[in-house]
């Protein structure tokens, strides 16, 4: 009689190969945020360094990271966006040009729930600007959620649709013609 194999967390180095293998992608999302509240929308992705939340209506938000910065547009407010480095979050391990999960003090914690791989992660030289839980399904290997501790206590979770290679212009990252089509 066989015995089922049992399923295992996923290596690092796989991880890491999975993530540093994805250079264009989009996907569905479903957005908690850390007062409860959910939100929904579209994500793309060009990496190194460029992601695009797509916020469904009612919401008019857009977050765009590109060029070393993460640009939160509020286009209810018709104003300029607010700006944070990129680096100061930890969007920035998924995002980097080379993701290597094996740097000494980067993996927090690596574990198997029974469905999915969760890796906590947080930039070594800089624990102060918070960690993201990385969520993986195996067969093959794809991400599905990510929460972010932003370093203070407040958490927003985003869970994935199916991440699927797409081909995505960098103009989907051009900032400036959002906030141009706000005047």
């Amino acid at each position: 009689m066989a015995m089922p194999a049992w399923a295992e967390k996923i290596p690092l180095n796989t991880i890491s190969n999975y993530l540093n293998g994805v250079t264009t992608a989009k996907s569905s999302f479903t957005q908690i945020n850390a007062d409860g509240t959910i939100s929904t929308g579209e994500i793309l992705m060009r990496r190194p360094h460029n992601i695009r939340f797509d916020y469904n209506p009612p919401e008019k938000a857009l977050v765009i990271g590109t060029a070393g910065s993460v640009y939160i547009l509020d286009r209810k407010l018709n104003a300029e966006p607010e700006v944070y480095p990129l680096r100061r979050t930890p969007l920035s391990i998924i995002l980097a040009r080379n993701v290597n999960l094996r740097e000494p003090g980067m993996v927090q914690a690596h574990s198997y729930d029974g469905t999915a791989t969760i890796i906590t992660a947080r930039d070594p030289e800089h624990p102060e600007y918070g960690s993201i839980d990385l969520k993986f399904t195996d067969n093959p290997v794809q991400l599905r959620q990510w929460v972010i501790d932003d370093g203070s206590g407040n958490k927003t979770t985003v869970v994935l649709g199916a991440l699927e290679a797409a081909s995505v212009p960098r103009s989907a990252f051009d900032i400036e013609s959002e906030v141009e089509a706000l005047k």
